[in-house]
């Protein structure tokens, strides 16, 4: 939930896990705590959702798992999505190649039934702030 309430608009947020880790779940609570207007759901089959919030931003859900290319999300319009709002992308690894370089990347392991690791990966300094603005919210720590 804290991790949503400091997403910007151009933010990327990269979710890397395998089938059952957490990654929509994670985006369930991101988007609570964003403030989203809409429900969660998992955008396997329709590859973007799109979450509104009161004063319009907006944050957007992409699972890339059946993308074949980069190339077939480049069709997606990401420069458009980083423009009007905040971008979750699942399965980043999928079309590496047309994501920005910049990025907050998040690993998820199962541990547990109901436990998981998170491998947090900022690269670029808005990142590094995010991490470090995350980090004070939780723990009190830079």
């Amino acid at each position: 939930m804290r991790l949503g309430g400091v997403l910007e608009p151009g933010d990327l947020v990269c979710l890397q896990g395998e089938l059952g880790a957490g990654k929509t779940t994670l985006v369930q609570g991101m988007a609570q705590g964003w403030g989203s207007l809409d429900p969660v759901s998992s955008p396997t089959f329709v590859l973007v959702n799109e979450y509104r919030r009161s004063d319009g931003n907006r944050l957007f859900h992409m699972d890339a798992y059946r993308l074949e290319s980069g190339a077939e999300a480049a069709e997606l319009d990401l420069d458009w999505m980083l423009a009007e709002g905040a971008l979750v992308v699942e399965w980043p690894e999928r079309i590496q190649g047309v994501l920005p370089t910049e990025a907050l990347k998040i690993c998820l392991d199962a541990v547990a039934e109901e436990q998981r690791q998170m491998r947090f990966n900022a690269q670029g300094i808005r990142y590094d702030r995010l991490l470090a603005q995350l980090q004070r919210t939780m723990f009190g720590v830079a």
